[in-house]
């Protein structure tokens, strides 16, 4: 059975941008670039400023931009014009409206060092035993850096019976795919009780998030925030304090809800829910307080207006996002910042983000007044991606929002009337780039490459498999499922066939055209009216979006693509009924997992590999004369002495010898 009758892939002709990227580390170790090598401090030096972003207080509240090897250059960002980032009269400026794929700052290096633990939180008055968690905290540490950093970051994995690999969503990783953090394509997944360490330039600016990519691993806790600090489309005061990662919860492991669903489900905001509130379960543990901002009540010269970065970490969960009485101005779509527009809500894909600016005034709407007390509620909605009619009236209630610090009262304020919930992607028009892109006419043809989305889960060549990319020719079913111990990345010398389950779509392009270097279309269509819409996610890049249709069959003939500055961004949404149209670069050689972020469908084997040009790739990375494979290497080698011996397999001992069953799923 199709549940997309087509993906359907062409490459197009657009601009050739090459990316100049810089490196990046929090508090003690922020390192210039280039470091002065007499020791002379006293030149001049570029300038040291603590971002708009940054926050207000706490931790990370020292945080600071540093472009002092920038001699001559100043900052330019004001609250009325966050537009600006650095200018110098004489060599002009870097603002929102730099080509960021082309150019960037210069900054520093930045190191941090994440540690993966088991562990047991209490989110929402249940106790979850089954976490894995960053430097014991959940969400994890916020990483951040500025526009033109390096960032490194040493991972070191405790965990007792897993292996692990840290993705960086939607990080550009351009000629750096070793560093995309896929066990089974970039790398062997690191073994327990080794290291690995990432190192990424900060080409884009915006926020995102990291997280395990070892199968449903994220779901149990591997997840935290990052934000690169640059311009804005907005204005705005100040940020409300760090990113708000959302997600649903339940209170088994996910290795264990692929089978079952997730236990006592509840809704966190920043790490704090009500299993009671959602679930109708009694706590057992104190519920904690639900995530609060405050902001300043001010009239003179004007409201503030503050940054709010939403992102969404779930394992299934399309949401809704909004806050009583207030609208919320979208200025940023993933790493795109767009022209801005405003809105009672935002519908928020799994892994998707935005940039949302909030002015502290609040409005009065009908029967919609404004609580004396000043306290407000920030809602979590399920969007109608999935079956809401059961769960209970008050389920969405996720933090609060007071303009009185003191208060600790529960707000009294109602939700926005006729706010949609439908399963939507944010409104196509809406979604406008600033920095433009053009799409040319395909490089491979007027039709291009065609998959199918296939559900077919009978067939199982793995136990969890249900889902394949095939090709329309293809008699066979076909899920993605990676091998631990024979990444790609290893394999790019490789002239001759694949293996069939790893899903590798050569895309041997030149660097100047589009899909895999100017641009692959792919059309995803649902046949199925009742099924939930898709969330798909390309690895090394942004795309565009050149169409996106609900409740329409996919017909070539009668295509309206949109090729004058189509919306973009990394993560998208498939319509239910639909379809969508996607076109990339090909300008980032390597293999580049494309997948539903919807984690069981990840798991079941929704997702390919686009192999970008293979054999520049291996120029990069040349097999026996390259540091980056030398350390890959080194990574399987830790990782084939503990995956040899079936005790390290989970729960232990002879028992997981007997248990027989070690990747049971897809493997990302």
């Amino acid at each position: 059975m199709k549940l997309f009758e087509r993906l359907w892939t062409v490459v197009t002709h657009v601009l050739d941008i090459a990316t100049l990227s810089t490196f990046s580390h929090d508090g003690a170790l922020q390192t210039p670039l280039f470091e002065n090598p007499q020791g002379n401090f006293d030149r001049p030096r570029g300038p040291i400023f603590k971002p708009p972003g940054g926050r207000p207080e706490g931790d990370g509240s020292n945080f600071v931009c540093d472009y002092s090897s920038m001699t001559g250059w100043r900052s330019c960002s004001t609250p009325d014009d966050r537009g600006c980032w650095l200018t110098n009269g004489k060599r002009g400026k870097f603002d929102i409206s730099t080509d960021y794929e082309a150019v960037a700052p210069t900054g520093i290096l930045r190191r941090y060092a994440l540690t993966v633990t088991n562990g047991s939180i209490n989110a929402d008055g249940l106790e979850f035993p089954f976490a894995k968690m960053f430097n014991a905290s959940y969400p994890g540490p916020w990483l951040q850096a500025c526009w033109g950093d390096v960032v490194e970051i040493t991972v070191t994995n405790r965990l007792p019976f897993n292996g692990t690999s840290i993705h960086w969503h939607g990080i550009r990783q351009n000629q750096t795919m070793h560093m995309d953090g896929v066990n089974g394509i970039t790398q062997c997944p690191i073994a327990p009780e080794d290291t690995f360490v990432y190192k990424w330039n900060t080409t884009q600016y915006g926020s995102t998030w990291y997280h395990s990519h070892y199968s449903l691993q994220y779901a149990d806790g591997m997840v935290g925030p990052i934000t690169i600090h640059g311009p804005s489309s907005f204005p705005f005061d100040e940020a409300a304090k760090t990113p708000l990662l959302m997600t649903d919860w339940g209170h088994n492991s996910a290795f264990d809800a692929i089978y079952t669903g997730l236990e006592n489900p509840s809704i966190l905001l920043n790490g704090r829910g009500n299993v009671t509130r959602f679930s109708g379960v009694p706590a057992k543990l104190p519920i904690p307080q639900p995530y609060t901002i405050i902001f300043e009540k001010r009239r003179y010269p004007r409201p503030k207006r503050y940054l709010l970065r939403l992102i969404n970490t779930s394992f299934d969960t399309t949401f809704v996002f909004s806050i009583d009485n207030h609208n919320l101005t979208v200025m940023g779509a993933d790493f795109v910042p767009i022209h801005s527009y405003s809105n009672t809500s935002v519908l928020i894909g799994i892994g998707q983000r935005y940039h949302v600016v909030v002015e502290a005034n609040p409005i009065a709407n009908g029967s919609q007044p404004i609580p004396p007390d000043g306290n407000f509620w920030m809602r979590t909605y399920v969007a109608q991606c999935a079956n809401t009619a059961n769960f209970p009236k008050g389920y969405e209630l996720s933090g609060i929002l007071r303009y009185d610090s003191s208060s600790t009262a529960m707000p009294t304020s109602t939700p926005w009337n006729d706010m949609s919930l439908a399963c939507s992607d944010e409104t196509y028009s809406s979604l406008q780039p600033i920095l433009k892109w053009r799409v040319g006419s395909p490089s491979n043809g007027n039709t291009g490459e065609e998959h199918d989305v296939v559900l077919n889960p009978t067939a199982q060549p793995f136990p969890l498999a249900r889902f394949s990319l095939d090709l329309p020719s293809s008699s066979t079913f076909n899920p993605l499922r990676i091998d631990y111990s024979d990444p790609t990345f290893l394999q790019l010398n490789n002239t001759g066939r694949w293996p069939s389950q790893w899903v590798i779509v050569p895309e041997d392009y030149k660097s100047t055209d589009w899909v895999g270097s100017r641009a692959s279309r792919i059309v995803l269509r649902f046949v199925h009216p009742n099924q939930s819409a898709g969330k798909i996610h390309l690895h090394g890049h942004d795309f565009a979006v050149l169409q996106q249709t609900e409740g329409q069959s996919f017909d070539i003939a009668k295509l309206n693509l949109k090729l004058d500055n189509p919306p973009r961004r990394d993560v998208v949404l498939l319509p239910r009924n639909g379809f969508v149209i996607i076109a990339f670069k090909t300008d980032n050689p390597g293999s580049w997992l494309l997948h539903c972020h919807i984690a069981r469908h990840a798991s079941e084997g929704l997702a390919m590999q686009i192999l970008e040009r293979r054999a520049d790739a291996n120029s990069i990375w040349p097999f026996d004369n390259s540091p980056a494979i030398a350390r890959a290497r080194r990574l399987c080698v830790k990782w084939n002495e503990w995956h040899s011996d079936c005790r390290n397999f989970w729960p232990g001992g002879q028992a997981g010898c007997e248990r027989n069953v070690f990747q049971d799923d897809s493997g990302i």
